[in-house]
């Protein structure tokens, strides 16, 4: 089942900009698309290709890297015979499939880009990871695109409903609420949307199965395996680490604060020790991580305390079957409870997952803010996410609560605006309800989050 991804579109800026002067690298993690979008740019776009998939290419095409860099001639010719292809100059491209397995063929990318005969598209996962660097040269003529697991947009356009997409962008646009017949109906995608996430093998199975959770469920049972696969197959001596960080992610996301805490980990743990931990979940994209911002100011980046994170999963659905066993699944009831917003138990976390995959699926890097009051020894103010402008001359902050009930309070919110109000564009509440203006807050629902 061959899904619309927003990608593409991205492939084909990079064909026209690029013009054969730089190869394209696409990272993501494992899983989401990557192979498939770019089997199908490749056929519809080129007279011809060359899909080189790295965990199965054979040894005369891994020795052709090594001997034949020097000889582009024969290198392409052995190619050609190879996959039975006939190569067209500038109307062919190569791709380097999962070529993490292979770095030896990403380093080759200087001298194929130079040559200038065919275009060149890298796809992987774990491809910054030190294993697989170790002892190339990364080539300055690739340029980098991160892939992310299906937002909602996508979602919606596989469930056949685009129409409602662009409708709920007009209204966000307008800032006036959907009609409440529409609103509800959004409500329930949504719903359907955290459940099954963005995985594409997930959505197909939903919706080959007559719309069948348990079937999707399976399928990211599948690829929860391959993640932990991935993990013991980390060859330095932090592998127990990632693997139990990766294994405590739902308890983590079920506290109020959301963050890690790795006393909880470990007795006596520092976050110097656990940095390439976060940095292998980072880096493969199993994980969004958010950090504090401690002065919420011009460059959120330059305020960071990496002392407190949170690990987001980078797919909500596949954080619900993180969280809950197969029998747990298995039972319509939870499925009842989540699709009609009764989940008493967690809902808030898979809420929040979500709108943290929507907002960096639309390019955001997450920050979140708290404020430890000493006397009262609690948090005094705890906005969830915090977006920028990125403008140097009107730099604007954007702080972001999310409610997965309908009964809250935003007082941390206004705590916030009453001590940052000269710095902040507007305040955002992401909440079930239809969207209201009340002064300088916004409330949007959920599934408007890809809005912003």
């Amino acid at each position: 089942m061959i899904f619309k991804r927003k990608i593409y579109d991205k492939l084909l800026a990079w064909k026209r900009e690029a013009d054969g002067r730089r190869a394209l690298l696409i990272e993501g993690a494992r899983r989401i698309g990557k192979s498939t979008i770019v089997r199908e740019f490749a056929e519809h776009e080129y007279k011809s290709c060359v899909f080189i998939d790295f965990n199965i290419a054979s040894e005369a095409v891994r020795s052709a890297f090594s001997n034949y860099m020097s000889d582009l001639d024969t290198f392409f010719m052995i190619l050609s015979t190879e996959y039975n292809v006939t190569l067209h100059r500038r109307n062919s491209i190569i791709v380097f499939d999962e070529v993490q397995q292979f770095p030896l063929a990403r380093q080759a990318v200087k001298y194929l880009v130079a040559d200038g005969r065919y275009d060149y598209i890298e796809t992987g996962s774990l491809i910054s990871i030190k294993e697989n660097v170790h002892d190339i040269t990364i080539p300055s003529e690739e340029r980098k695109l991160l892939m992310y697991p299906m937002d909602f947009e996508e979602f919606c356009d596989a469930m056949n409903e685009s129409a409602l997409v662009r409708y709920i962008r007009q209204c966000f646009h307008d800032q006036t609420p959907l009609e409440q017949t529409l609103h509800t109906k959004a409500m329930l995608v949504f719903r359907q949307y955290i459940l099954v996430g963005g995985m594409p093998q997930s959505v197909a199975a939903f919706l080959e199965n007559g719309r069948s959770f348990e079937k999707a469920d399976a399928e990211k049972r599948d690829i929860l395996q391959l993640y932990r696969a991935d993990i013991m197959k980390i060859k330095s001596g932090y592998r127990s680490n990632v693997l139990s960080i990766f294994d405590q992610i739902p308890a983590f996301l079920s506290r109020s604060e959301r963050r890690v805490v790795l006393s909880e980990v470990e007795k006596g743990a520092s976050f110097p020790k656990y940095h390439d931990t976060f940095y292998w979940l980072a880096d493969s994209m199993i994980v969004n991580e958010c950090f504090n911002t401690s002065d919420p100011n011009v460059g959120l980046s330059l305020n960071e305390d990496r002392t407190y994170v949170k690990c987001y999963m980078g797919d909500t659905g596949l954080l619900i079957s993180h969280t809950f066993d197969e029998n747990e699944i298995a039972d319509e009831q939870l499925y009842k409870e989540i699709l009609l917003g009764k989940l008493s138990v967690n809902e808030g976390m898979f809420y929040e997952n979500a709108v943290a995959q929507m907002l960096v699926a639309a390019g955001h890097k997450l920050y979140f803010y708290t404020k430890y009051e000493t006397v009262s020894h609690r948090n005094e103010i705890e906005i969830d996410f915090i977006l920028s402008n990125n403008s140097r001359l009107k730099y604007k902050i954007y702080p972001i609560e999310v409610k997965s009930s309908a009964r809250y309070t935003t007082k941390s919110l206004d705590r916030f605006y009453e001590k940052y109000h000269s710095r902040i564009g507007r305040n955002y509440v992401i909440h079930p309800k239809n969207l209201k203006k009340e002064g300088d807050t916004l409330f949007i629902p959920a599934y408007m989050t890809f809005c912003l």
